[in-house]
């Protein structure tokens, strides 16, 4: 017997939900910046040579901040080479992806891009072929005010006010083979550590992200955490956690299990930073930047003109199914509230993408963008502690996967209550059974959810086969809100206190 039950009370919080848990990623990567959100001589393009139609999608998406400019493109980034005149930027062979760099975007470009579309930067510096002065002179650049060789080349290149940059990534995936300059857990957070105390140095406002595991499967998982945070805690505000799922062998019940393995990933990564704090006898408590996520399977393999510019590359097609899973790594962030405050859809345009563009052509939301915007609209707030029951199954890989994933969040000001929930199972309706505590007066408005029989379904430039549907609203009854959820589906529904 299929059930799931789940009780929330208005009292019983995880925590407050950090709106940078709703951030992207661009990297210089593919068409992520050139023909992505920079195109000069696009029918949308502005004076700056940014989309208009693409910045419309990304406002839409309420996207509060955008990690810069990489990803495994930062260990080998000379940032010097993106500012000053655009036509005596120097072209660069850009090793990472095996493109050529014409660095006609950079920093400033960037800046000016996050003051157009609303959002904040979140920069991060070279610390593979680079170090902690490159790094430090990057943060005068951005941030001091005057009076400095490189504050005032920023004011030369055309930006007299600071960029004031809050949030800085201490290189990328640093514990990764493929990493230019690749490091152990002890070098990197040797360079981490002083590059840090630099960069504050310059700038005690700044807070630093230091480089967790690149995947929840290295060999070095832990281990790298817990010896690199030692070495460089007093410098460090968050550690980042980067997860990607994929579906090697199209077994979709097993696909649609992903999401069990973010919630353990950000479980154990939680322990590994309490376990320094502890053993540090420190006050200071480090939480998680979450700051690669996504699902990529479908352009892995894909060949193309090595050396070549803004090539097609790392352009998933997300199907029905890839939503699904997005809602669920969106569920489990919110469920962790309280330790992950910050967090980055990797990436937001073309590459591993909400966002498709065509060259000269037109804009379009992926199967995924829809996760993605009613969390980002309606997930404000606090994240309720909610106590789940339900039937299970297991697959080829996991075992004890709920048919049900959920999460729940009451605004602000108290006055509004929603429910996420994805419903695994591929053949039966299941019945979410929600008993409500403490929210007289609150009714159901609205049910929105992601339905397709084929979870192969797809959006294109000219049809949107995945979009949200309005459903009938589930009645409450006494504090019970019965929802019925449709077989392989994403679900959303709210709740509001109605004003006598």
């Amino acid at each position: 017997m299929k059930y799931a039950k789940l009780t929330l009370c208005s009292e019983y919080e995880v925590g407050r939900i950090d709106d940078r848990v709703y951030g992207s990623f661009i990297e210089h990567l593919g068409r992520a910046v050139y023909g992505g959100i920079y195109e000069p001589g696009h029918p949308a393009a502005d004076e700056n040579g940014f989309r208009t139609d693409v910045n419309a999608l990304i406002k839409e998406l309420g996207v509060g901040l955008v990690r810069y400019p990489g990803g495994n493109f930062v260990s080998g980034y000379n940032w010097e080479d993106g500012i000053g005149p655009v036509a005596e930027r120097p072209r660069r062979l850009e090793l990472a992806w095996g493109t050529t760099e014409p660095n006609t975007f950079g920093t400033d470009e960037f800046m000016r891009w996050c003051r157009v579309t609303g959002t904040e930067p979140m920069m991060a510096v070279n610390l593979g072929t680079r170090g902690p002065d490159g790094s430090r002179n990057l943060v005068e650049y951005c941030n001091h005010p005057g009076g400095t060789y490189w504050s005032d080349l920023r004011r030369k290149n055309g930006a007299e006010k600071p960029h004031g940059v809050k949030l800085w990534c201490l290189g990328n995936e640093m514990d990764g083979p493929w990493q230019m300059c690749h490091k152990d857990a002890v070098d990197y957070g040797k360079v981490a550590n002083e590059a840090a105390k630099l960069m504050k140095w310059t700038d005690p406002s700044i807070e630093t992200v230091l480089c967790g595991s690149s995947s929840y499967g290295m060999k070095t998982f832990g281990e790298w955490e817990t010896t690199a945070l030692d070495i460089a805690y007093d410098n460090v505000d968050y550690v980042s956690m980067h997860q990607y799922h994929g579906n090697s062998d199209d077994y979709l019940e097993n696909f649609l299990a992903k999401g069990v393995e973010t919630e353990q990933f950000i479980k154990s990564v939680v322990s590994a930073l309490d376990y320094v704090q502890g053993k540090r006898h420190a006050k200071k408590r480090i939480d998680i930047s979450f700051d690669e996520w996504n699902v990529w399977y479908h352009s892995h393999g894909a060949e193309f003109e090595k050396w070549c510019e803004a090539p097609h590359i790392l352009e998933d097609i997300y199907n029905f199914a890839d939503a699904l899973v997005v809602g669920e790594m969106l569920n489990a962030i919110l469920r962790h509230a309280d330790r992950v405050k910050v967090a980055c859809l990797a990436q937001l345009v073309n590459v591993i993408a909400p966002i498709m563009t065509e060259n000269g052509g037109k804009a379009w939301k992926q199967t995924i963008y829809y996760p993605f915007y009613y969390a980002s609209k309606y997930g404000r707030g606090r994240s309720l502690q909610g106590l789940f029951e339900g039937s299970k199954y297991d697959t080829r890989w996991y075992t004890d996967v709920p048919h049900v994933d959920t999460s729940a969040v009451l605004s602000e000001d108290g006055e509004t209550l929603t429910i996420f929930a994805v419903n695994r199972d591929l053949k039966d309706d299941i019945t979410l059974q929600t008993k409500l505590i403490a929210f007289e007066g609150f009714a159901p408005v609205e049910h929105i959810a992601l339905e397709n029989a084929d979870p192969e379904a797809i959006n294109t430039k000219d049809h949107e086969a995945v979009a949200p549907v309005k459903k009938a609203c589930p009645k409450t009854d006494n504090g019970q809100l019965d929802i019925p959820l449709s077989p392989m589906s994403w679900n959303m529904v709210r709740l509001q206190k109605i004003k006598n």
